[in-house]
């Protein structure tokens, strides 16, 4: 059982990943990612998780990449090439997980968030963050442009919020993170983890089967020219038509009954 992620999965389907290395600020350690790597692969399998939330223990939510792991790796002979390209190729596929996994990824957000702890919130289909949390790409201070968390972050705000947070690494507050689009919105500390569980909830008492349907091509179509888009999400909305818990949600409606879900 891993100390550094800890995993609990409660009665309403809501999976609760929470990074636990405080000591190391919750650092992406080549560790940290295996261990994530490997949750967002099983709870995708899983049908008894619905939703899952990410969370983390101590005054950082995550500080991104261990830089003295990374550090570590300069002493090969290459200086480090193979070993940089191997973790930083580990952390996209750990982003991208989050991004494929079919259940809806909730991010509760406590203290700094910075580097790739910041690119491992906006991967994140959803983010709320206490209204003391803070959000940067800092790289520019060390000579290290954050080019893999601009990839997440580019894709959550726009543009030119986006390559202000690159070029300058500033701080960006809770408060303003929400204002362009980086979290869904800020509150109180005291009342994060309950706000998280509630959309948490709410989420998770819909048909896995549509969720999935719609995190699957929300992406898809977010890439895509108008035309094919519109081509596309006709063409998933057929399909999700056809289901079973299409034809139950919509004569539930009709009867003015609760639905009830198959998850197909």
């Amino acid at each position: 059982m891993s100390t550094i992620l800890l995993r609990d999965l409660d009665a309403d389907g809501v999976l609760r990943l929470t990074l636990n290395d405080p000591a190391r600020r919750n650092a992406l350690s080549e560790a940290m990612l295996t261990e994530l790597g490997t949750a967002f692969a099983e709870a995708a399998r899983n049908s008894a998780v619905r939703v899952i939330v990410l969370a983390a223990n101590g005054p950082a939510f995550c500080a991104g990449h261990d830089l003295k792991e990374m550090t570590a790796g300069r002493a090969a002979d290459d200086r480090g090439r193979a070993y940089f390209t191997k973790v930083l190729t580990q952390c996209s596929g750990v982003m991208q997980g989050i991004v494929t996994c079919p259940k809806p990824v909730i991010a509760e957000v406590t203290g700094i968030a910075t580097a790739a702890g910041c690119q491992l919130v906006a991967s994140c289909d959803l983010a709320i963050a206490a209204d003391t949390a803070r959000f940067s790409t800092p790289g520019v201070h060390i000579g290290l442009f954050c080019s893999t968390p601009m990839v997440a972050l580019s894709r959550n705000v726009a543009h030119k919020h986006a390559i202000e947070m690159l070029l300058t690494g500033d701080m960006t507050p809770a408060a303003r993170a929400a204002e362009i689009g980086l979290v869904n919105r800020a509150v109180s500390p005291d009342a994060l983890r309950e706000e998280v569980m509630q959309m948490a909830r709410k989420i998770a008492s819909k048909s896995a089967m549509t969720l999935a349907t719609g995190k699957r091509a929300f992406y898809a179509q977010a890439q895509m020219p108008l035309a094919e888009a519109y081509d596309h999400a006709t063409r998933v909305m057929v399909e999700n038509m056809l289901a079973r818990d299409a034809e139950e949600g919509i004569g539930a409606f009709i009867e003015k009954r609760a639905p009830q879900w198959q998850d197909a």
